[in-house]
């Protein structure tokens, strides 16, 4: 398999510069499903289409940064590493999910969805990025966020949907071994408590634990989920610790 880049950027930016109407919203579900009502011929599903003209401002300064050439030279470098000659190509879509005044998006569940639940994805053979408006934008955060979401896209077209926790870290094991950002220096004591949390619950199936581990009690607060006193360092970060003791 290999990667390729839908451009994108150019055509939402064409579509945010309508006025906000149910015109606009029709067209946004016209070009998500193509001509069949409930597929998914365009990944778009994370852009808002009912967003303000803020969402112009996030996709000008991607352009800014030419973000789609980016993320081009990453997918290629990506495909020389990790591609095969089956043939099957996916395609790489962006996304910009709108969690500033999105009313709809909950930052923490569709960060957590664009993660983790993407068989409608690998079946279609996309690969899915996301940004958020609510974030800064600069050239390595493009590039490892691409990817990010490239490892996890070729992890799960040899994996199935993790169901447990366990499972689940190991998918976020395996993309920061892809990614290899030292960024965020993590000290091995300040873990302690969510390694704790992990080894009691790693067989565990139920959501609202698996959710509070990446999201801790802030995330699970917002959904109105338990909380189990996660407030520190938590999964994601727990899977770059291991990821870095097995190097």
């Amino acid at each position: 398999m290999k990667f390729q880049l839908k451009p994108i950027l150019s055509e939402m930016k064409a579509f945010y510069s309508k006025p906000i109407s149910t015109e606009r919203f029709n067209e946004y579900i016209s070009r998500l499903q193509g001509g069949t009502q409930g597929d998914l011929a365009l990944p778009i599903s994370g852009f808002n289409p009912m967003a303000k003209n803020h969402i112009l401002e996030k996709i000008k300064e991607l352009e800014e940064l030419e973000a789609e050439a980016l993320m081009e030279e990453t997918i290629t470098t990506f495909n020389s590493a990790w591609g095969d000659a089956t043939g099957e190509e996916f395609l790489v879509v962006l996304n910009i999910a709108d969690d500033l005044a999105g009313g709809w998006t909950n930052y923490y569940s569709t960060d957590f969805d664009s993660k983790f639940k993407l068989n409608a994805f690998v079946y279609r053979k996309f690969s899915v990025p996301y940004f958020w408006t609510s974030e800064s934008y600069a050239r390595e955060l493009i590039k490892t966020r691409t990817l990010a979401y490239l490892g996890r896209t070729l992890y799960r077209t040899k994996h199935p949907q993790p169901t447990t926790l366990e499972e689940h870290v190991k998918q976020e094991i395996f993309v920061a071994n892809i990614t290899e950002n030292d960024e965020t220096k993590i000290g091995e004591a300040s873990c302690e408590a969510i390694e704790a949390y992990y080894l009691k619950h790693q067989l565990s199936d139920e959501y609202h634990k698996i959710f509070n581990f990446f999201y801790g009690d802030q995330g699970s607060d917002s959904l109105g989920y338990p909380k189990f006193g996660n407030t520190g360092i938590l999964g994601f970060d727990y899977a770059k610790i291991i990821a870095k003791r097995s190097i």
